[in-house]
């Protein structure tokens, strides 16, 4: 899309819309097709403003061997199933491609007024209207959807000593293939699935250690559709309070699959507990034991990328944000702003459904339904 033109000539002037969504992923694009579809007019009546160069959300950074075999689901977004513009049987296709493409394709099909790169630097409250500053041009909107995701903030625990590590650390969002760490041994941090796919695929060509800071939980036979409205009500629940958002995963377990009973039979899932300091050549534990380390692979997560929209201060005392509304999207400090993506909505087939209700909400709220 090309660069949006003011809608005066004013040189302080600032484009008005109705509604901003702010992220092109899986939740931004949800809502979006939602918001057009109830009648609202593309780049008239809304607009979307995304920091990537090209579509595909954090899909198109995603690491190599992160193939269509080996991803969790691709849930289809609204009105466009997966397999329309992508061979779906072609299981050895990198998820960095095949997911940007199926973005591209929606943009396209439902003409979905994205305005790339456009970085949101600052989102703030005037009066009955936000003012959204941009490393581009200003927006001023009557309400906000938020889809910002997660991948732009990820989150490394702060140990004593990480700093004097000599050997190299980084984070998930950092790893590209395994084979860069031949010869090296790696220290892999994290319970998550991501955590359990890296470790598999690094275990194959050089020596490592899993570290996390609980037990992992391998979740044993099939995890049906109301297993998994249980775990996300858990997680909704402590957004509904106001508490941090927990991950899903933490909640549902890691599935025992094929791989992870290979992975156990090669003794890679021989799990050490979370170390207390990080020494200049490796990592240590309380009672003194000590273990070399060329490699400490983070894969510690992130959190949500929401720093531009400090200033409407809607954060708690604790640092979780209090939601409400059907599907847990909307910010009870200001029902104007409505987050997807954030807490129960953290997932692909989450976000589709939250990005349509919190276009349902906010349009109601605005007398726009």
């Amino acid at each position: 899309m090309s660069e949006p033109q003011p809608a005066t000539t004013e040189p302080t002037a600032v484009i008005k819309v109705q509604i901003v969504v702010v992220g092109a992923g899986q939740a931004g694009l949800s809502a979006a097709y939602h918001l057009k579809r109830r009648g609202l007019a593309p780049h008239k009546d809304f607009v979307v403003l995304d920091r990537s160069p090209e579509p595909g959300g954090a899909w198109q950074h995603r690491w190599p061997s992160l193939t269509l075999s080996t991803v969790n689901r691709i849930h289809d977004l609204p009105g466009l199933p997966f397999s329309e513009t992508v061979n779906t049987d072609a299981t050895e296709v990198q998820a960095s491609t095949a997911v940007p493409a199926y973005f591209a394709a929606y943009e396209k099909r439902f003409a979905l007024p994205v305005y790339r790169p456009v970085t949101v630097k600052v989102v703030c409250g005037r009066g009955d209207r936000f003012r959204i500053e941009t490393d581009r041009v200003q927006f001023s909107a009557r309400g906000l959807i938020n889809a910002t995701g997660t991948w732009e903030s990820p989150y490394i625990p702060d140990v004593p000593g990480r700093e004097q590590f000599k050997g190299r650390q980084l984070h998930t969002k950092d790893y590209r293939t395994a084979n860069e760490f031949k010869g090296q041994h790696v220290v892999v941090v994290g319970g998550g699935i991501s955590a359990i796919q890296l470790l598999d695929e690094i275990s194959q060509v050089t020596t490592t250690s899993w570290v996390t800071r609980r037990p992992p939980r391998f979740r044993q036979g099939r995890f049906d559709a109301e297993a998994g409205r249980a775990a996300v009500a858990m997680v909704e629940d402590r957004v509904r309070r106001g508490l941090p958002p927990a991950s899903v995963v933490s909640v549902t377990g890691i599935p025992a699959t094929p791989v992870i009973e290979e992975m156990r039979a090669r003794g890679v899932l021989n799990r050490l507990p979370m170390f207390s300091e990080v020494a200049r050549d490796g990592i240590r534990w309380p009672d003194g034991r000590a273990l070399r380390a060329d490699v400490i692979l983070w894969c510690t997560g992130f959190r949500s990328s929401l720093d531009h929209l400090a200033p409407l201060m809607l954060r708690e005392e604790g640092g979780g944000i209090t939601m409400t509304g059907r599907l847990a999207t909307q910010v009870a400090k200001d029902p104007r702003v409505h987050l997807v993506g954030y807490g129960p909505s953290a997932s692909t087939i989450g976000a589709n459904r939250a990005g349509g209700a919190a276009a349902r909400e906010l349009l109601a709220l605005l007398d726009l339904a």
